[in-house]
């Protein structure tokens, strides 16, 4: 048997099938509908409605490998805000709304400049972790884990890159423009299209989870967890909220006490601290670290 004939007898269809897809992608040529081409190497057989749980499972699987090859075992998920920028931005944007002399431009940038401390403590805490984690066995290493998108996750994956320490960043496909930032490791950045199976990523490493201020998507991911807690789907894990004033005027949940919609003890589900020290000093006294 000559080269040729090897070459022939070993080539994968598997491999000709990803050929023909980058071909097309090359050329720029759309693709036509075509029944003979290989199932998994059809995008529009695969994005069908009737093919969704297909996909779920892609999403749950993909990650779910990757992670395990890089080691990580246990994470500390970080949720906040996406709109919180960081001091140095803060304080640019300030100078130019006051060079603008634009009012609401300068007050949006004095807010910007109160709140930007919120990235200062999320990137301190991430710090915290990444310090502990140098000094163990990779077993035992607490990875940062955010949505790998802006503002406090982009702030908590930095702490973590400050240390050259690597994090997780599980991104979220949406209408308007979002990239993972720059300090999610590259090997570990990952972009869901189902929220479902993005938070069901973030908590099946979860060893503790801490949520500074944010809107709804902070608070869609942290009532999700409260409640798999609750109710017991999900084991009992540190649930920490940052800035006391913050969620003492968002949430008055002894509200729910006062109308037996939940029990008492519920509420010790989450603690609520001010500093990157006492999240971190929850979650050693949790696990006696």
């Amino acid at each position: 048997m000559d080269t040729e004939d090897i070459k022939i007898s070993t080539r994968s269809p598997l491999a000709d099938a990803w050929a023909e897809l980058q071909a097309h992608a090359d050329r720029g040529e759309p693709l036509d509908p075509d029944s003979y081409r290989l199932a998994f190497a059809d995008p529009e057989f695969l994005l069908r409605k009737e093919t969704r749980g297909i996909r779920f499972q892609l999403e749950l699987l993909k990650p779910e490998l990757a992670l395990a090859e890089a080691g990580i075992h246990n994470t500390v998920v970080v949720y906040g805000g996406a709109r919180f920028v960081a001091p140095e931005t803060a304080h640019e944007q300030l100078a130019a709304a006051q060079a603008g002399g634009d009012a609401e431009a300068l007050a949006l940038a004095e807010r910007a400049v109160r709140t930007s401390r919120y990235y200062s403590e999320a990137r301190e805490f991430a710090r915290l972790v990444a310090r502990y984690s140098l000094r163990q066995p990779q077993e035992e290493k607490l990875f940062i884990c955010t949505g790998g998108g802006p503002g406090v996750m982009e702030a908590a994956n930095r702490g973590a890159h400050d240390l050259d320490v690597p994090s997780v960043g599980l991104n979220i496909a949406l209408p308007h423009e979002q990239t993972t930032n720059p300090y999610v490791s590259p090997h570990l950045a990952f972009k869901f299209h189902y929220f479902a199976l993005r938070k069901m990523h973030f908590l099946i490493r979860a060893r503790a989870l801490v949520a500074f201020p944010g809107g709804f998507g902070t608070l869609d991911e942290l009532f999700e967890v409260l409640t798999l807690v609750q109710t017991r789907k999900a084991k009992p894990v540190p649930i920490v909220l940052f800035d006391r004033d913050y969620w003492r005027h968002l949430l008055n949940l002894e509200v729910l006490v006062d109308a037996g919609a939940i029990a008492p003890e519920d509420l010790d589900l989450y603690t609520v601290v001010d500093t990157p020290q006492e999240a971190w000093d929850c979650i050693r006294e949790f696990y006696r670290l």
